[in-house]
């Protein structure tokens, strides 16, 4: 349906204006913006939550350090949109509580350069629920990981380093695409925690399709719906890419 509508007008005629559209500099500014903020925050988000799982995750760690993360990742992956706007505006924001007490102790963070209000703003913000989910997604993966491997490699007189290297992440590296790509178009599609935090002044393809279908002035839904076929697109070829290297670290696992 979505095809359909972007290439015909109001009229019924078939036509590619609709398409060529995108080629406007707010659209390419927003395609852009939309891959630079879910790439970051999807990069962040797999990082830190493979690094926060694998800790909680350890035999030595406290297990009520264990319930405590799994308990509060589950929470958080699912706290977004307007809510998670507000809160983080009442935390750090030009005026937030934070923000505030860093003022006190002779630190204005407004003043060295960071806004809220801004893409590496909207990307703290979407880390918050990214990071949690990432937890969620790679833990299973991590309790996979079979301890007769590390002793193995241990009694061949392999480092920790080369541990990891050679066996750990090649081992956990198709989970590690599988969840960054989540993150990705989980980031990428993301339209109310951005519009309430910004109020559509950031350009991001998501709040560009939201402008043309309920403007003021005109409606453009046929653009909406060459957008669209844009995001599906993008998301196709990060999906693509994505199962040829996961096809390649499966094969360097079996081989490691």
């Amino acid at each position: 349906m979505l095809a359909v509508q972007s290439v015909f007008d109001d009229d019924g005629n078939t036509t590619l204006q609709y398409f060529a559209a995108l080629g406007q500099y707010r659209y390419r500014v927003a395609f852009g913006h939309s891959l630079y903020l879910s790439v970051a925050s999807a990069t962040v988000g797999m990082v830190a939550g493979a690094l926060i799982a694998f800790a909680v995750l350890k035999p030595e760690a406290p297990r009520v350090l264990r319930t405590l993360v799994t308990s509060f990742s589950a929470v958080a992956a699912n706290f977004a949109g307007v809510p998670l706007a507000f809160s983080f505006i009442a935390t750090i924001g030009s005026l937030g509580l934070l923000t505030g007490m860093l003022k006190h102790i002779g630190l204005d963070i407004y003043d060295m350069g960071f806004s809220l209000f801004s893409i590496p703003g909207l990307t703290i913000v979407y880390s918050y629920f990214q990071i949690p989910l990432m937890v969620i997604i790679i833990s299973p993966a991590i309790e996979a990981l079979r301890p007769s491997w590390r002793e193995a490699a241990e009694n061949l007189g392999a480092s920790s380093g080369q541990y990891w290297r050679l066996v750990g992440l090649p081992v956990l590296a198709p989970s590690l695409l599988a969840g960054w790509i989540l993150l990705f178009g989980s980031a990428f599609s993301a339209y109310g925690t951005a519009y309430a935090l910004t109020s559509g002044n950031i350009g991001l393809v998501t709040t560009e399709i939201s402008a043309v279908l309920s403007g003021n002035v005109t409606s453009e839904p046929q653009v909406g719906a060459a957008l669209s076929i844009g995001m599906i697109v993008v998301m196709v070829l990060v999906l693509a890419l994505s199962s040829l290297l996961s096809a390649r670290a499966s094969r360097w696992a079996v081989k490691s």
